[in-house]
């Protein structure tokens, strides 16, 4: 397969069944992948097998993805997030929905918006420092108020709970935070 092939052309390639375009997807995309589950599950054998049921999916549901959102990076990404997160949270027995076709569809499976620049491996990589910079510019309170939003998928609720801190305080930390990387990574003419 042609390594120079775009996202999209390799989504819609899928799309027609071409498993070569998958694995040259998988080759692409699986280490970044892989990083992001095991970061989220920590074990290495269930990340291994998330990352598999990962391309699963999007062997079986590559229609799904919006090709006009051009941001097939994004929506890996966000699979592989919620997948990983909807592990966690089963081994914990926080998730008792079954996992069929109809949840799959609406909580592992982002919707992308059009709106969302985009982006691919390649700018994320290039932009890594950027982005590691504009991260470490927070204070240790709002990086980690971010890390259990994202990573543990917390929801500011859970998050004040956890830190046992008012609501508010918790929506005032992301906002603050999120606008900080906001204005670090336009500084540094982040694209």
């Amino acid at each position: 397969m042609d390594t120079e092939l775009t996202d999209i052309e390799l989504i819609k390639r899928i799309t027609n069944r071409d498993s070569k375009a998958l694995e040259s997807l998988y080759n692409r995309y699986s280490p970044v992948l892989y990083t992001l589950v095991k970061r989220i599950v920590v074990d290495k054998e269930k990340s291994e097998e998330i990352l598999a049921d990962i391309f699963v999916i999007i062997w079986q549901k590559s229609s799904m993805f919006d090709v006009n959102s051009n941001n097939l990076y994004c929506w890996l990404i966000n699979i592989s997030r919620n997948k990983a997160l909807d592990f966690v949270r089963r081994e914990k027995s926080l998730i008792t929905d079954e996992y069929n076709d109809e949840y799959e569809n609406t909580v592992i499976l982002p919707n992308i918006s059009t709106l969302i620049p985009s982006n691919n491996l390649d700018g994320t990589f290039n932009s890594r420092e950027k982005i590691y910079s504009s991260f470490h510019s927070l204070t240790d309170a709002q990086q980690y108020v971010l890390s259990l939003a994202y990573y543990d998928g917390l929801s500011e609720s859970e998050i004040a709970a956890k830190l046992n801190i008012p609501l508010l305080t918790v929506k005032s930390k992301i906002r603050v935070a999120l606008n900080s990387v906001k204005e670090v990574l336009a500084k540094e003419d982040y694209q």
